[in-house]
């Protein structure tokens, strides 16, 4: 089924109106185009929760803290059209693909700002970058006022972000968290990875088995009857992504999964100690041209179980 084309808010507005006042839920799937598996899989997902689907396409420039990474990212709404078009049952109802100038029609005086959560991983090393997702975020929710949201695992840190700017603003919009979807050698999915030549790709491999290092590492000091040592884990990972030459890291960071901060009876040494069930492992790194991003939530048997089993090869 191909989706209707809608450019301006006006019109997207016009059916949403149409589609509550028919008594159907709507669910929205944001993203920035250049769609994967990984987007599909997300709007597969919004079709189950949700009665009229809307898929956004938006390449949002105030969230890119770089303009060659602006004009770098990859766009092609056609391609994207047609791979949602063949998902059949689950098809989106709408593509709401509007310009920028229909979203930032000047410069906003009004933005939004997510505090804490945003103090580390992707909010310390791109500065600005939240501020740009949290306000295009609420305007498409404004937009389109939707009952559900679906937002990926991959993006942690946004996920996280959303989810509170959703409560402390008491927007009336339930919010999905599609598990990461990864490649057969468990690089996890993600329109940057067009960007990667054929070595950088190989290269690529390394972060999910750092992640998996990081796992491994957990269960040996479980087994061991020690509790997790965050020291241990962030080395884990650091070491394992400097076999890899092409590998620039950016940051590895072990947190509370839900407050993105340390640990509360995190030390300094490898030999304290964790009592927490679950632990975000986290890294950004440059491969080639391209940054990059991943993480795993230690305790959690199904995040774990998704990093490939050959990913620690």
């Amino acid at each position: 089924m191909t989706a209707r084309r809608v450019t301006t808010i006006a019109q997207m507005r016009e059916v949403c109106a149409a589609e509550r006042a028919a008594g159907r839920r709507i669910g929205l799937v944001p993203t920035m185009g250049a769609l994967h598996e990984g987007h599909l899989a997300n709007v597969r997902l919004a079709a189950e929760v949700a009665d009229t689907v809307i898929v956004s396409v938006f390449v949002n420039p105030r969230q890119f803290d770089r303009s060659d990474d602006l004009s770098g990212y990859p766009r092609d709404l056609a391609g994207d059209e047609a791979q949602l078009a063949d998902l059949g049952e689950a098809s989106p109802a709408v593509v709401f693909a509007p310009h920028v100038t229909e979203v930032y029609p000047r410069d906003p005086a009004v933005t939004v700002t997510v505090t804490g959560l945003t103090d580390r991983l992707c909010g310390a090393t791109r500065p600005g970058h939240f501020d740009g997702v949290a306000t295009v975020v609420t305007k498409l929710f404004n937009m389109t006022a939707p009952d559900v949201a679906v937002f990926g695992r991959k993006d942690y840190q946004q996920l996280q972000v959303i989810r509170r700017l959703v409560a402390d603003l008491d927007l009336p919009v339930e919010i999905v968290a599609a598990p990461t979807v990864r490649e057969e050698d468990g690089v996890a999915m993600s329109s940057r990875n067009r960007r990667l030549g054929p070595e950088d790709r190989e290269a690529a491999r390394v972060l999910p088995r750092a992640l998996r290092a990081a796992v491994e590492a957990a269960r040996e000091q479980r087994a061991a009857g020690r509790r997790p040592s965050v020291e241990v884990l962030r080395r884990a990972v650091t070491d394992t992504l400097r076999t890899a030459s092409a590998i620039q890291i950016d940051y590895v960071e072990v947190l509370d999964p839900e407050t993105l901060a340390p640990p509360d009876s995190y030390g300094r040494g490898e030999d304290d100690e964790t009592e927490q069930e679950q632990l975000l492992v986290a890294l950004a790194a440059h491969v080639g041209p391209v940054r990059l991003i991943d993480n795993v939530v230690v305790g959690d048997a199904q995040d774990e179980a998704r990093l490939a089993p050959h990913a620690s090869e």
